[in-house]
């Protein structure tokens, strides 16, 4: 799956721009949104392989689209990854008991996240980078 699509859906432009130059770098295509709503619009249009999923969205929190992702047969099958700076005892078990499939904080460590995300989609090649 070397054209893996990753969607990025964090509200801060600067840790987006972030993840996406990144993911970019080791050959994702990477399509990007700064809120739920605008999530579920891309996800209809363009279905991703993996989610980069910020909890800490405007409106419908990151769990809550995890959870209505996971609910829904059409989406229920993409790796969704939380991605947060909460890095509280107890996170990242809320975020698993939403249904996301693994979990990443911020800020990002731009030299591990290619690996950990080709971890996610059962990828090798891509940790080589």
């Amino acid at each position: 799956m070397k054209d893996s699509c990753i969607l990025v859906i964090d509200d801060n432009l600067t840790n987006l721009k972030l993840a996406a130059d990144v993911l970019q770098f080791y050959g994702y295509r990477v399509l990007k949104a700064t809120d739920a709503e605008k999530a579920l619009v891309v996800i209809q249009t363009t279905p991703p392989d993996l989610i980069l999923m910020d909890i800490a969205l405007p409106g419908m929190d990151g769990l809550s689209l995890t959870r209505l992702l996971k609910s829904t047969p059409a989406t229920s099958g993409i790796v969704i990854v939380a991605l947060t700076a909460f890095a509280m005892k107890g996170d990242e078990e809320r975020a698993r008991e939403a249904g996301c499939d693994g979990y990443i904080t911020k800020p990002i460590d731009t030299r591990l996240m290619a690996s950990e995300i080709a971890s996610f989609l059962g990828e090798s090649d891509k940790a080589e980078g």
